[in-house]
This record gives structure tokens, C-alpha cells and sequence, in this order.
């Protein structure tokens, strides 16, 4: 099964209760709304903060992901438990404390993610922390800014992952999920590698008709 997580940070935030209330047709299990949490710090852009969070977990039908880019990701870690976050993932680049971070995370939270940027190799996370987590976030563009291009190189590290999965007689769980510049071409692509979750933005939110949202949906679940 492949869930398709649109990124809210692609949405009308002047809108945002019909934004969310377009896909309340989707399979729960299916579609993760997806929340890119920046602070202006380790990356070069602000967003949306608790107060808009909290609201967004008051009325979304799906799970929400929140995927912080963030330099002191604990502060969020203590200040989201109580607005219904599904996952939560953290940049491996934020911290050196990775296994302490995660167990914090899953006293709070029903599924733990790290993510990596693009210049950082799969083989910088030591088995024993893929062991621990539930997701990993491969960014296939610099993290930041929504719009921008696919860098290919995100092929080879999902494949990467997925042969680490396969090989591990069932150690590692992981969800493979892939972040930045997706559309209909890169999604079958990346899941023929192994993803089997896949953020989009400006892909399904650059519309003005609200029917073509689910449409794009489909359309990145398609053929695979």
C-alpha cells in the first residue's frame, strides 16, 4: 500500500478547513496530511506554528505527520502531544542524540520518523537507530522552500533503504518516505525503488479546483 501525504505547507491557509474537508473522501490508511514544521533557524524559512497545529489537529480526518526542520526538535517534541500527531520525525542533522530522542518520542507518539537531507548517505544512520524507527524521510530536495525540482539521487537512496529492509529478516520496519519536488512520474518511479509514502505539495495543491486534489491523489497511487 502506498500513502500519499499532502503537504499542508502547499494549502490556502486562508481556506484551510475546506482545504482539509477536499480529501475527506480518502481511505484514512491511505493519506497523511502532512505538516512542515520550520523555525527560520536550520532551515532558511518560517511557518506554521503551534496555535495553527492545534487547530489543524481539531478538525483533520486523516493522521498527521509533522516533519520538523528544526534545531531543537525536544521543544516540539513536549509542546505537540496533546493535537493528535500520528508521526513525528526529526533531521538526523539536528542532533547527535538520536536514540535518546527517539525513545522520547515514542512515549508521546504512535510512530517515530527520522529524516535525512540530500547531501546526507543512508549510511550515516547506524543500524541500530533503523531499528528503532518507524519511518525515514528521504528529502529529494534541499529542505526549506516548496516548488522545487526532484534531485534523482533520492532513487538510489530509497533503493538503498528498501535493500537494508528486505535483508534485515524483519528487524527493520521502517516506512520509506520521500519528500520534494514529486509528481506522477517521480511517484511510480520511487515506489518500483520501495517508498511506500510519498509527500507532495505543490503537485496537488497547485490547482483551483478543489475536485482535481483527490485527482492528483489517485494519480500518485496509480500503476503502482
Amino acid at each position: 500500500m502506498v500513502t500519499i501525504s499532502p503537504s499542508l505547507l502547499s494549502a490556502n491557509f486562508l481556506k484551510l478547513g475546506e482545504e482539509l474537508s477536499a480529501f475527506d473522501s480518502q481511505k484514512d490508511k491511505d493519506l497523511w496530511f502532512h505538516l512542515d514544521i520550520m523555525d527560520g533557524h536550520f532551515v532558511p524559512n518560517m511557518t506554521f506554528g503551534i496555535p495553527v497545529i492545534k487547530q489543524i489537529g481539531m478538525v483533520a480526518k486523516h493522521p498527521l505527520d509533522a516533519h520538523l526542520m528544526v534545531t531543537n526538535p525536544l521543544f516540539y517534541v513536549e509542546h505537540l502531544q496533546e493535537y493528535n500527531i500520528f508521526n513525528l520525525t526529526f533531521h538526523f542533522e539536528t542532533t547527535k542524540h538520536h536514540d535518546s530522542l527517539i525513545h522520547k518520542i515514542k512515549k508521546h507518539y504512535p510512530s517515530v520518523g527520522m529524516a535525512i537531507n540530500p547531501s546526507t548517505p543512508v549510511d550515516a544512520i547506524p543500524d541500530y537507530i533503523l531499528e528503532m524507527l518507524d519511518l525515514v524521510l528521504i528529502m529529494s530536495v534541499n529542505p526549506g522552500f516548496g516548488g522545487q525540482k526532484f534531485i534523482p539521487y533520492a532513487l538510489h537512496k530509497v533503493e538503498e533503504l528498501n535493500r537494508k529492509r528486505v535483508q534485515s529478516n524483519g528487524l527493520l520496519k521502517y516506512v520509506i518516505q520521500v519528500d520534494g519536488g514529486i509528481n506522477s512520474e517521480e511517484a511510480k518511479m520511487l515506489v518500483q525503488k520501495g517508498a511506500n509514502n510519498l509527500v507532495a505539495g505543490s503537485y496537488i495543491f497547485n490547482n483551483k479546483n478543489k475536485d482535481d486534489y483527490n485527482q492528483r491523489v489517485e494519480s500518485l497511487k496509480a500503476n503502482h
